[in-house]
């Protein structure tokens, strides 16, 4: 009876040791999104050079496009925004910027001082839109096909080996359907 006293939590020890270890294991990258295969969500936010003007993904339909969400104080999008320069450089692909609870002033000088990749730039400050996307981290990346439907969603920087290996062709894939 002793014994099964000190074997029943030393099991219970090692099972949690053996979840834990599991659940460190695994890329946060790694999660699905539960928008891959639906439309991307509207919304219609002020653009960060005119606040007075605002911008929805309407405009884009019958286009392959990208929507990047990144922000001033973030590091990992300060490491991926020479990726998204050298994507720009190749013309292939609309790419929306997508300035995630941020201010207008820092973003507008992050963008001056790091280029800026892209076609247009929209502001959440409030991160209402981005709630919209499931965005719980900066930066993530969807990609959105002709029909408005997002077909991938990237979570973490973008690396040059990201561009070459998964971007780039699945830009093209999207391009070449109907």
């Amino acid at each position: 009876m002793l014994k099964v006293k000190f074997l029943l939590p030393l099991i219970a020890f090692v099972l949690l040791v053996a979840l834990l270890a599991a659940g460190l294991s695994n890329d946060p990258r790694k999660v699905p999104s539960p928008l891959v295969g639906k439309p991307a969500p509207d919304f219609k936010l002020p653009l960060l050079n005119d606040p007075t003007v605002t911008f929805s993904p309407q405009a884009l339909k019958g286009k392959v496009w990208l929507l990047n969400i990144w922000a001033s104080w973030c590091n990992a999008c300060r490491a991926e925004h020479p990726v998204l320069n050298e994507l720009a450089k190749k013309n292939i692909v609309a790419i929306v910027g997508f300035d995630y609870k941020d201010t207008n002033a820092e973003a507008r000088a992050w963008l001056k001082k790091l280029g800026n990749p892209y076609d247009v730039v929209v502001t959440d400050q409030k991160g209402l839109a981005g709630f919209d996307y499931g965005v719980y981290g900066v930066p993530e990346t969807f990609f959105i096909d002709k029909k408005g439907i997002i077909r991938y969603k990237h979570i973490g920087p973008i690396s040059f080996q990201d561009l070459d290996k998964i971007v780039i062709p699945l830009i093209k894939e999207l391009q070449a359907e109907k």
